[in-house]
């Protein structure tokens, strides 16, 4: 008899259980959702995070907070998110490097493919090649390609880390050209811009959102996009492609993930609330003036192109010999 009540009780306990979260997600949300972004305030994908934030506050009827915590190529952001409540108020707006990161660090604190729960694949982006014109003489790519091959090592480009974008194109650059530059890296792009803008680097292979104002404000001058093709914002910049580099082609990504574990329920009423404003012709308008394109589709999707993204950049960094960190 005590068997059997214990048997009941915990039969009970469960379905209560399953009750209490189908209820939660049914009410989901009754407070603010924290959106962390893992790299500091003014890069591309601190952007999007405040767009995207700003028209979820407005379809989920709750404020979403947008919170920088940079650092470690993006694990420090990432990091907090995975060990956060299951609960769906603790969100990350990741970027790729979400899939490369594991491959680069000996140890990360975190399981990138089991501690955070994919939401929706948000946009993705080219990088614009981009020159301090008083640190770099050359004009077009060929020229850069030329004095680089000349004068080895004798350049600088800054990244926001080991493995992000700017990185791995300008490795991805040097591998296919011969050629050798001095890495720097940043916390984020925002500190490297500024940085090339006053001339303490040469160049960088920076994202698009943050490259193209520069570049038509005179600040900096563009070479190439990393895209298989042009721009409309940039529409008289070759692709690195069309300058001569045939097959050159570095796309990255950036999307929504809760910690892992979080109610399929609560994960699926974002990924709606964020295909609907990924879907708004205002925020693809706003995406594609910044030299972004929109993505979407369903956490499903997003889940497996990320393993499918590892699994690429696992061959790719080992081609490219990038040491562990």
């Amino acid at each position: 008899m005590k068997t059997l009540i214990r048997t009941l009780a915990a039969a009970l306990a469960l379905a209560a259980g399953f009750g209490g979260n189908a209820m939660a997600a049914d009410d989901y949300p009754t407070k603010p959702i924290r959106m962390v972004v893992p790299f500091p305030p003014g890069g591309s994908i601190d952007m999007v995070a405040r767009l995207l934030g700003q028209k979820l506050s407005d379809e989920l009827r709750q404020p979403v907070i947008v919170d920088n915590r940079p650092g470690a190529s993006g694990n420090i952001g990432m990091d907090l998110v995975a060990k956060s409540p299951k609960d769906g108020y603790t969100l990350v707006m990741a970027p790729f490097s979400l899939a490369t990161n594991a491959h680069l660090f000996q140890k990360l604190p975190f399981d990138p493919l089991k501690d955070l729960a994919p939401i929706i694949r948000v946009a993705d982006q080219p990088n614009v090649l981009i020159v301090n014109t008083n640190k770099v003489a050359a004009k077009t790519l060929p020229e850069l390609v030329t004095y680089l091959k000349a004068n080895p090592g004798k350049l600088s480009f800054g990244t926001s880390g080991i493995g992000n974008p700017q990185d791995l194109s300008a490795r991805i650059f040097m591998s296919a050209t011969g050629t050798d530059m001095v890495n720097v890296a940043y916390k984020g792009g925002a500190p490297a811009l500024a940085d090339l803008v006053g001339g303490h680097v040469d160049l960088m292979f920076e994202t698009s959102p943050t490259a193209v104002p520069y570049v038509k404000s005179g600040k900096l001058k563009a070479l190439a996009v990393t895209s298989d093709k042009r721009l409309p914002s940039l529409p008289d910049v070759p692709t690195v492609a069309e300058a001569g580099i045939p097959n050159f082609k570095a796309v990255y990504w950036m999307g929504l993930l809760a910690p892992g574990g979080t109610p399929p329920a609560i994960v699926q009423k974002l990924n709606a609330a964020s295909q609907k404003v990924l879907s708004a012709p205002d925020v693809q308008k706003q995406l594609t003036e910044i030299s972004l394109y929109p993505a979407g589709g369903s956490a499903a999707e997003f889940g497996a192109f990320i393993r499918s993204e590892s699994e690429f950049y696992a061959k790719l960094i080992k081609d490219l010999n990038i040491p562990q960190q």
